[in-house]
C-alpha cells in the first residue's frame, strides 16, 4: 500500500502553531478512493466548529473517476472526529481573537484511514515571514558550506 501525504506547505509560512491535533475524517467511500489515489488539497481548507462538533471547509477531493452516479460533490464540508476533551480546548482557544484552525497535512495511517492533521494557529505579521525566509535561507547556506567543507 504506498503512502498518502498531502500536505499544506504554505500553512507554517502564513502561520505560527501553537497546538496541533490528529483527528479522522468522516468520509463517503468514492472520497477516500480518490485520496489513496492522491487526488486531494487541503491549501485552502479551514475548520469550523458548528454544534459542537469540528467540520473542515474548503477541502478539495476530486471525484472518482470510477464513481458514476453515486460520485461526492469536492468541496462539502467534512465531519472531523475528535475526543470530546480535544474539542473543548479548541473551542476555548478559537474564543481568543487572532487564532484559527488549520489543516497541515492529510495521510493514509497503518490501518487505511484516512488521516488530518490540525493545527491551533496564529497568523504571522510581515516581519516574522521575512524572519521564516531569513532563518531558511541561512539553513541553506550552512549545508552548503557543510558539504563543501
Amino acid at each position: 500500500m504506498s503512502t498518502v501525504k498531502i500536505k499544506n506547505k504554505r500553512a507554517r509560512y502564513e502561520y505560527q502553531f501553537i497546538d496541533t491535533f490528529t483527528a479522522g475524517i468522516q468520509l463517503m467511500g468514492t472520497e477516500i478512493k480518490s485520496i489513496r489515489l492522491g487526488k486531494a488539497s487541503i491549501t485552502e481548507a479551514y475548520c469550523v466548529i458548528d454544534n459542537d462538533e469540528v467540520f473542515v471547509r474548503n477541502m478539495s477531493i476530486e471525484e472518482y473517476g470510477n464513481g458514476g452516479f453515486v460520485n461526492h460533490s469536492p468541496r462539502r464540508d467534512r465531519k472531523l472526529l475528535l475526543n470530546r476533551s480535544e474539542i473543548n480546548k479548541i473551542n476555548r482557544k478559537l474564543k481568543t481573537t487572532g487564532y484559527t484552525l488549520i489543516c497541515t497535512l492529510m495521510f493514509i495511517d497503518e490501518k487505511g484511514r484516512a488521516k488530518l492533521n490540525i493545527a491551533l494557529a496564529e497568523g504571522k505579521k510581515l516581519h516574522d515571514k521575512r524572519n521564516s525566509i531569513k532563518d531558511r535561507d541561512d539553513k541553506r547556506e550552512m549545508a552548503r558550506k557543510l558539504k563543501n567543507f
